[in-house]
C-alpha cells in the first residue's frame, strides 16, 4: 500500500514535529535538571553547537522555553521551561522509566529521580476524571478529524 500524501491528523505527530527532533528532548532534560546555559547544554547533550542553537530557537519560538540574559559582556543566555515546557516533564519521566525497564532492563541505571515523598519516582499515567491507571484495554479511540476513521481514511 502506498503512503498517503495526507497522513492522519494527529496531535502526537504535531508534538513530535516540535520536540521529536534529535536533541530537543535532551535539552528539556537538562533544563529540568537546572542546566540551562548554552555551554552546559552542549556538554551534557553532545549536540553540535549550530544544531543546539537551532533547537533552542525553535523551543523558544514555540513557547516551551524562555531565555534570559545572565551575562551582558559577552552576552550569554540561560534557558528555562515555561509552564507549557514544564508539562513535558511527565512525558520525559515516563520515557525514562520505559527506557530503564525495556532498554537498560533495570541494570546500570544512569539516574534515579526522587519524588517529594522520599521514594524513587515511578511514573504512572492516570485518568484525570476517575484517577484510575491508564491501560491499553480500557481505551477507545474516537477520531474527530473529518474524513478519518479509527482504521484510516473514510471510503471516498
Amino acid at each position: 500500500m502506498a503512503a498517503t500524501k495526507d497522513p492522519r491528523p494527529c496531535s502526537i505527530a504535531d508534538a513530535l514535529a516540535l520536540v521529536g527532533e534529535k536533541y530537543s528532548l535532551l535539552v528539556l532534560r537538562e533544563v529540568f535538571l537546572g542546566n540551562g546555559r548554552f555551554d552546559q547544554l552542549v556538554r551534557n547533550t553532545g549536540a553540535p553547537r549550530d544544531i543546539l542553537a537551532t533547537r533552542l530557537r525553535r523551543l523558544v519560538d514555540a513557547g516551551i522555553l524562555t531565555k534570559r540574559v545572565y551575562s551582558e559582556r559577552p552576552q550569554r543566555f540561560e534557558y528555562r521551561a515555561t509552564p507549557a515546557g514544564l508539562e513535558l516533564e511527565g512525558v520525559l519521566m515516563t520515557l525514562k522509566e520505559w527506557g530503564d525497564r525495556h532498554i537498560r532492563k533495570g541494570t546500570d541505571l544512569p539516574m534515579a529521580i526522587e519524588h517529594a515523598c522520599g521514594n524513587e519516582l515511578v511514573p504512572v499515567v492516570t485518568c484525570r476524571a476517575c484517577g484510575d491507571e491508564v491501560r491499553h484495554e480500557d481505551l477507545t479511540a474516537h477520531p474527530q478529524a473529518p474524513g478519518w476513521t479509527r482504521t484510516g481514511p473514510a471510503a471516498a
